[in-house]
């Protein structure tokens, strides 16, 4: 069937900000779509609220609005740009639930738009508990019993019925929130009274538990004239009862007999053509390990967080196929892109095996829940790909960033045999690892396939390392079992330390035999028939089919999974770069081992290696390759801490040089650079142990920042007022050592804001001054900022763009540099240098319209600012005012305190741009979900160092009708001042009238919390908070972020005042 011709402008609607649970995969997903509609010839108008992303480029759609996803917004770009249709189904659940609500709104069918795609009905039909339960039995496909309840009575009352363990599922929440696993009556009734608030329809799920079943995914397709076929089946490690974004996965399925794969792909075409999708879908089917029962457990009608993993793993385009199926096209029309030679009807096929393990920000939060249950945790994933289950787990377990190269976390060594089982049991991010140890010390696969329900056929793979591990041990030097070891994925690192030598000595005894990877390409057909692909993966093993080409390639290193420090800007600005290479005349090669980014498309770069980011595994690339050199600047600090082992190794890194890269990341040296070039910065020093950094800290004076160096997003950055809290810091949250120094410094508080510098070595192009919103001591991350700056003085901004070229010009940088400054009294102070591309880069790029990362890529390949038409210094502002503002997702992160600081822990971003300041904000507060009525109650608990304050900001509130609610110590300083407030109680006084049952009876639209700086966690107010989060009640834990607010409820109503 032709695609459809009366159709001309289609509609697409974005997934938003990042979170856990609606991550990056939506984005690439989005991107996909919008490409292919515009390549079939539609008109294509893009509303997304994420600046961070490559989807909100110009380039994407014909129209790009950078808005927030709300009725309000959606409906007045809807009435100005009237399209014809509108498509939802790439957008994540925020693009779905939008979607239900302009249909309900009735502005679809008053403006005659149309949905494309699968039907509202259908979505329906999927996420509907009654409605799917219905088409289920009509289909006479068996699901869990279940019912759905709307009290806790009810819950508890099905429970008795069919027993415990239960599972409670909200309706209508991202990534299960709220949801989880009841083993007895008070587990349930706890968490079904949660979800039952989180669901803004008060309804759950209560449904049987087959949690140690296997979990089995089925990645399907299907058009307008019922062709369908499977994309990817995959199985989990971790048996049902673990969300499967937090699971590790292997694709295609590995422990099912033919006749369960069939009857299960049977199942999957068969709910996929009555429930009439059209484009991508999800099946999550639940298999009896010991019969041939099988459950469905859940059907995504939508292009789901899987689906970019199955287009990475075999090389089909979902995202890009289920667009242009939406649009009237049939899948045995259209060709697959990525071959160009097979139809897109053709079932992929794998003669490899794909691992995904995922990604937990648990290294940041090291107080936060780790337990694994229903509701997902992780916030990025990473793949790899091998001949072999133990090649692709292994490789994988080297991409996760995490600082292991095994499957081994050398402190478990430490742990007793009972905290051993323990962790086994209670699944938790890192139980892999755990499970390995445990094998380590002797325990049967089958004791432990009983205590975790973990097939056994996975088990024996992880015994099947740790034979050859012993094999190692007792064979040092022996070639053949070199050999076999890397076959199954073992890094040099492991064999060096199993043998005595360094990873260097195993590299020579490699290299001398001949035991080199071949690089295998992603063909999509297990070589059926002849196609080609541009993506490959290593394998020690016979025939190399990665040819090195006759064009000079450059190597880009990506920045690997994403993680809370490191989100999908690092990605943009990696897709940025390959751009500008190719456009100078380059070949392209991009490494990296994400797959849920837009950088790891078939279509962006040349050539592609899902490889993990090792020294190892990059040099082996680069030595097939023999690339002009390397690019390090836009893989964020995975990259960047590459450039001194690769440059060891005679390797030519592109742009700023390692040497001038230490000076940027060396304290001393840095203090050094800062001296000759006469710059302020804050007194510090460094320090390596205990003593070293009290009596740092005595010299300077307290309050001090301390922080280790070397690392991401201000990891175990804290603010220390006390000689006493600086020991404990120096004791539990950081190792110090002369190899990892700890830097003290003096802790100013003032404004801050940041700049990227882009220098060709002679002149230093900054394209704008980001000014934070909050004052410094929240990480820049986490700030709300504003372009352009709106309260700093044109003596400022010159002293500024002074010191960047400056230090731009001092340290050697070509290419960009993120340098961070605060400023008191009048004094600019630089706090950082970062000499890589850092977040800001896709923010900045988009309101200056300065494509920042593709001219620092220029003049890394040897142009200057002047040839591309650039003038040294600070490029003229823009009119608009642009707010950046952060997203968090604690509601996914159960004790983990959302008090702001200098640490990060934001996920995503979202952004407002209007013609003021107010307008701005009010769009950068609604997209990321802060929404305040006009007037309602407003609870003040403040420390007393910020009761002042506070005060002029309850007064404000006052003045625009608010209640003021204020706990007994805050409420007696308003009332000295003049200021009235009805008294609430912390916590558990009277439970009634404390400010969480408050919340709970949706009393509050808004908590203003600051807490002291003790390094003592405060519990009450840290009970306060998660009361908050958990309701969606906007909470303001910096003052700042609470007067930026109430400037924008002032301006959005009249001022009514007596004479």
């Amino acid at each position: 069937m032709p695609k459809r011709s009366d159709i001309k402008k289609i509609m697409v609607i974005g997934s938003g900000p990042i979170i856990i649970g609606q991550a990056a995969e939506f984005d690439y997903a989005g991107t996909q779509a919008c490409l292919a509609l515009k390549e079939e010839g539609y008109s294509v108008v893009l509303v997304n609220s994420n600046p961070a992303t490559i989807m909100t480029d110009k380039e994407i759609a014909d129209k790009v609005y950078i808005e927030p996803i709300t009725l309000e917004f959606v409906t007045r770009i809807l009435r100005k740009e009237r399209p014809d249709a509108l498509l939802p189904t790439l957008g994540g659940q925020t693009g779905l639930n939008m979607a239900m609500e302009l249909s309900k709104a009735g502005i679809l069918e008053e403006l005659g738009v149309e949905l494309l795609g699968t039907k509202l009905s259908a979505i329906d039909q999927a996420e509907d508990r009654d409605l799917f339960k219905q088409l289920m039995e009509d289909l006479e496909q068996p699901i869990p019993e279940s019912e759905i309840v709307n009290t806790v009575e009810e819950a508890v009352a099905f429970a008795t019925e069919i027993g415990y363990p239960v599972i409670v599922r909200p309706a209508f929440t991202l990534g299960g929130t709220g949801g989880g696993m009841c083993a007895n009556e008070e587990e349930l009734r706890e968490i079904a009274e949660n979800g039952l608030k989180l669901s803004p329809v008060t309804q759950c799920l209560i449904e049987r538990s087959i949690a140690g079943f296997k979990e089995i995914e089925y990645e399907v397709m299907r058009d307008a004239a019922d062709n369908a076929l499977v994309v990817c089946n995959m199985e989990n490690f971790d048996p049902v009862g673990i969300h499967t974004g937090d699971s590790i996965v292997f694709a295609p399925t590995q422990t099912l007999s033919d006749i369960e794969n069939q009857m299960l792909r049977d199942a999957s075409l068969k709910i996929i053509r009555a429930l009439k999708i059209e484009g991508g879908c999800n099946v999550q089917l639940a298999l009896d390990p010991n019969s041939f029962k099988y459950y469905v457990i859940e059907v995504n009608p939508r292009v789901s967080r899987s689906s970019a993993l199955a287009s990475k793993a075999t090389g089909y385009p979902i995202a890009k196929l289920a667009a242009k199926i939406a649009v009237g096209l049939t899948l045995d029309e259209m060709i697959n892109p990525v071959t160009g030679t097979t139809y897109a009807m053709f079932e992929p096929a794998l003669d490899y095996v794909v691992a995904k393990i995922p990604r937990f920000p648990f290294d940041k939060f090291e107080n936060g829940e780790r337990r694994l249950g229903t509701q997902m945790k992780a916030t990025g994933e990473v793949m790899a790909i091998g001949r072999n289950i133990e090649e692709s787990l292994l490789k994988a377990c080297r991409s996760l960033e995490i600082g292991v190269y095994h499957n081994e976390i050398a402190d478990l060594a430490e742990v007793s045999d009972d905290e051993l089982v323990n962790k086994i049991v209670r699944a938790q991010d890192d139980r892999l690892f755990y499970l390995s140890e445990a094998i380590r010390r002797g325990y049967t696969i089958e004791e432990l396939s009983k205590l975790t329900k973990i097939d056994l056929f996975f088990l024996d793979k992880l015994l099947h390392i740790f034979e050859l591990e012993q094999e190692l041990a007792s064979h040092v030097g022996d070639v053949d079992v070199l050999k076999e070891a890397k076959r199954n994925g073992f890094a040099d690192r492991k064999i060096a330390s199993l043998w005595n030598m360094t990873a260097d000595d195993v590299r020579a005894i490699r290299t001398e035999n001949k035991i080199i990877p071949v690089y295998k390409m992603v063909d999509t057909c297990a070589a059926e028939f002849e196609s080609e692909t541009p993506y490959f993966y290593s394998t020690y093993e016979w025939e190399n089919e990665s040819v090195k080409s006759d064009k000079e390639s450059i190597i880009v290193l990506g920045s690997g999974p994403i993680r809370i420090g490191q989100g999908v800007e690092f990605d943009y600005a990696t897709v940025h770069s390959v751009k500008a290479i190719q456009a100078a005349g380059y070949e392209a090669i991009i490494m990296n081992s994400n797959p849920e980014t837009v950088s790891t498309d078939f279509s962006i770069s040349d050539k592609l290696y899902f490889e993990p980011l090792t020294f190892e595994d990059v040099m082996n690339v680069i030595e097939l390759e023999q690339p002009k050199g390397v690019i390090v600047q836009f893989g964020g600090q995975t990259a960047i801490n590459l450039a001194e082992p690769l440059s060891k190794a005679g390797v030519a890194i592109l742009g700023t040089q390692v040497s001038d890269l230490d000076r940027a990341e060396d304290r001393d040296l840095f203090e050094q650079a800062l001296k000759e070039l006469d710059i302020p910065q804050p007194p510090g020093q460094t320090a390596t142990n205990e003593e070293e950094a009290v009596e740092a800290a005595r010299k300077i004076g307290f309050p001090v920042l301390v922080r280790p160096s070397y690392v991401l997003g201000g990891r175990a950055m804290e603010i220390v007022e006390n000689e006493e809290n600086l020991r404990s810091y120096m004791r539990t949250a950081v190792k110090a050592s002369p190899d990892h120094p700890v830097l003290v410094d003096s802790y100013i508080v003032g404004r801050e804001c940041e700049v990227d510098a882009i220098s060709d070595g002679k002149d230093v192009l900054i394209p704008g001054i980001m000014e934070h919103i909050e004052r410094a001591g929240v990480h820049s991350g986490d700030s709300m900022a504003v372009y352009p700056p709106q309260t700093l003085s044109k003596k400022i901004q010159d002293t500024i763009a002074d010191y960047t070229k400056r230090l731009a010009i001092g340290l050697n940088c070509f290419g960009m540099m993120n340098i961070q400054f605060v400023i008191k009294d009048e004094t600019v102070y630089v706090i950082e240098v970062n000499p890589r591309a850092s977040r800001t880069v896709p923010f900045l790029s988009k309101v200056t319209n300065i494509p920042m990362a593709q001219v620092a890529t220029k003049l890394i390949l040897g142009q200057t600012l002047a040839d591309l038409g650039y003038e040294d210094g600070l490029y003229p502002e823009s009119d608009y005012v642009h707010v950046k503002a952060p997203v968090f997702s604690f509601t996914k992160l159960a004790k983990v305190d959302s008090l702001l600081g200098p640490e990060m822990k934001s996920t995503g971003e979202v952004m407002g741009s209007d013609q003021t300041l107010e307008k701005a904000l009010y769009k950068a507060f609604e997209a990321s979900y802060f929404h305040l009525p006009s007037f309602g109650n407003v609870v003040f608990t403040v420390s007393d160092d910020a009761k002042e304050e506070a005060l002029g900001l309850a007064r404000r509130f006052a003045d625009i009708g608010y209640s003021i609610f204020a706990t007994q110590g805050t409420a007696k300083y308003f009332a000295e001042n003049g200021l009235m407030s009805t008294i609430v109680n912390k916590l558990g006084e009277d439970d009634e009238n404390d400010i969480p049952a408050l919340v709970r009876t949706g009393k509050v639209q808004a908590i203003v919390n600051t807490v002291g700086t003790k390094r003592t966690l405060d519990e009450d107010g840290a009970t306060i908070r998660s009361s908050a989060i958990e309701h969606g009640i906007p909470l303001f834990t910096a003052l700042d972020t609470a007067d930026a607010m109430i400037r924008v409820l002032e301006s959005r109503g009249f001022t009514t005042q007596a004479i």
